[in-house]
């Protein structure tokens, strides 16, 4: 069982995981010379760089130093078992697309799992100086941003009708066709739908600008961090059938419960 202290120390090697990763995403982020592989190797563009495989060997040399029981998760180098029960979940650039274009809406994620469930979430966006903190200690959750040497807590805002809520999704074209069909009835209930945030609007979910984001398809690596984050600030994050989603599939993030159960009233059709 993590302590308080556990968790405060925890969250302290994370911040220093996150320096690290953002140095080396820094160092290639709109560089003329940037070149980014596809993994998918044909048809779709799934693309990789440098800066992202040089990022999570970072995180990765610090957990070896000093956390090297812990198991590691992550997107470009795999996945190590460890003994001590924890688990780090590791995306180092995610929304590589977004980085490759110069956007600053890519960040770096870091989730550290017990097995029952996420107790820090980061995401970290280093061009702007942004890292939003999510620490989860049973019932209880807190969560602050971290800019230009302060540090407020957030938290999720009230909205308890769709017809006054903010959606996003990073793009349409992840869902299938039931899926899209599902997705487009929240849409059109909202007030407001905008696109192309990947994890940074989840962290606008926890910072209580926006209030929903619908997503399938995704990584343990996409939502591991985001979805501790969400939920330390206020919020609820599941799959569509209400269900755990920290592992990836169908989520759901919402700031408030009852549009969060609104919305999964809605996908329930299209959950799979």
């Amino acid at each position: 069982m993590l302590t308080a202290s556990d968790l405060t120390n925890l969250q302290e090697l994370a911040g220093r995981m996150a320096d690290a990763a953002g140095v080396r995403a820094l160092a290639h982020f709109r560089a003329s010379r940037l070149t980014a592989d596809n993994k998918a190797g044909s048809g779709e563009f799934d693309p990789v760089t440098a800066a992202d495989r040089e990022a999570e060997g970072a995180m990765r040399d610090i957990l070896a130093a000093e956390r090297p029981d812990d198991g590691i998760l992550g997107e470009e180098h795999g996945s190590i078992t460890g003994t001590s029960g924890l688990t780090w979940v590791l995306d180092p650039i995610d929304g590589t697309r977004a980085y490759i274009s110069g956007l600053p809406t890519w960040g770096v994620l870091i989730g550290l799992d017990d097995g029952d469930e996420g107790r820090i979430g980061i995401v970290d966006q280093p061009f702007t100086g942004e890292r939003f903190v999510g620490i989860n200690d049973g019932d209880a959750g807190r969560a602050f941003l971290e800019h230009k040497g302060t540090r407020s807590p957030i938290s999720t805002r009230p909205c308890a009708q769709l017809a006054d809520a903010t959606l996003m999704t990073t793009d349409t074209a992840i869902f299938d066709a039931g899926e899209a069909v599902a997705f487009n009835t929240v849409s059109k209930a909202a007030k407001l739908t905008r696109y192309g945030m990947d994890c940074y609007a989840y962290a606008m979910v926890a910072l209580g600008q926006i209030d929903l984001v619908i997503e399938t398809a995704l990584e343990a690596y996409d939502i591991a961090a985001p979805a501790a984050l969400v939920r330390a600030a206020g919020g609820r994050v599941t799959n569509w059938k209400g269900g755990d989603c920290r592992w990836g599939g169908q989520v759901i993030a919402a700031g408030d419960a009852r549009i969060h159960q609104a919305a999964l009233d809605m996908l329930a059709e299209a959950a799979a």
